[in-house]
């Protein structure tokens, strides 16, 4: 099959999932495609948002529509990591011999929802990000007594942090419409496993010119406030930037949104486009930053804004 052809059948599919999607979920365009990047750039999508937004019915639906299994983790204070992982279990054969047997827990699944993770203890935490291959967490950003925000360096696991909106009125309008009549919605399964292994392969061989590169590693550089480039608000508001992991989310993203749109380059658009969401839960913001309330949002826009408007030369001594 051609390069074109391969291209095509990505953007065909990739819209014909997200069309599925979207028969049961209202809006949240943003966050329907972080997680299809997510999960074509083979990471995995934190999703934040108040109770009752539909992170779960969105991972739900998306599971749906993919010939895959699928499982869920109610996270609560009392769940053991051996309730996530799986434990060995004795069992008595047809001689009456006992053995252990491995009994999988519902981490053994292609796609796994971890519902409200800031629930769990630490330790049940870290057995889930040890051994998570591909899926999606919720986070609960209210109602925060008796939980357990994940660390920073657990953070840095996910490749995209999306945040679940509140809806707009119109939007609002068609959920009641959606939900309180009698509707049947039918998901169509409309791909397999073996597609997306071989989309994610796809992916990595999308090619980025060095400009493109470079712009990616300053953007990373300019969050981190001992860097001589970095803007203002990084200087004055973050402790800490992002890791290389950032940077590779950001071409990773950029790679899947450009195929998405049928081109097999990636332009500087769609770095943009991916910057936030890969860096907003890598900024760890100083004692100020915290007091002040800043949006790490914010800070991104500044930081692309100063990488990108660096001169010829700055860029030749950055990377010398």
């Amino acid at each position: 099959m051609s390069q074109d052809a391969r291209v095509r059948e990505f953007v065909s599919s990739f819209e014909a999932l997200r069309s599925e999607v979207h028969k049961v979920i209202v809006g949240h365009d943003d966050v329907i495609a972080s997680v299809l990047v997510g999960l074509f750039a083979g990471g995995h999508v934190l999703l934040e948002g108040a109770p009752g937004l539909g992170k779960t019915l969105l991972i739900r639906t998306l599971a749906e529509g993919l010939e895959l299994s699928f499982s869920r983790i109610q996270f609560t204070p009392d769940l053991m990591p051996a309730d996530v992982v799986g434990t060995n279990i004795i069992v008595e054969d047809t001689d009456g011999r006992k053995h252990f047997e491995f009994q999988q827990g519902p981490i053994f699944a292609h796609i796994l929802l971890a519902d409200e993770i800031n629930r769990a203890t630490p330790k049940t935490q870290s057995a889930l990000l040890e051994g998570m291959q591909e899926g999606s967490a919720t986070v609960n950003p209210i109602e925060m007594e008796g939980t357990y925000p994940l660390p920073e360096a657990q953070l840095d696991r996910f490749v995209f942090k999306a945040r679940v909106r509140y809806p707009a009125i119109e939007e609002l309008n068609a959920i009641i419409d959606r939900t309180t009549q009698r509707r049947e919605v039918d998901i169509r399964r409309v791909m397999t496993g073996p597609a997306v292994l071989t989309f994610r392969d796809l992916v990595r061989e999308v090619p980025i010119a060095s400009r493109i590169r470079d712009l990616v590693s300053m953007i990373i550089m300019a969050t981190h406030p001992e860097w001589e480039h970095s803007p203002e608000v990084t200087k004055k508001f973050v402790r800490y930037g992002s890791s290389p992991r950032g940077a590779q989310a950001i071409v990773l993203g950029a790679k899947v949104r450009a195929l998405s749109q049928g081109r097999y380059n990636v332009s500087a658009e769609d770095i943009r486009e991916m910057a936030a969401p890969a860096l907003r839960h890598r900024l760890i913001l100083n004692f100020e930053g915290e007091a002040e309330g800043i949006d790490t949002d914010k800070i991104v826009a500044q930081v692309l804004e100063r990488a990108e408007s660096l001169s010829v030369r700055d860029k030749e001594v950055f990377l010398r």
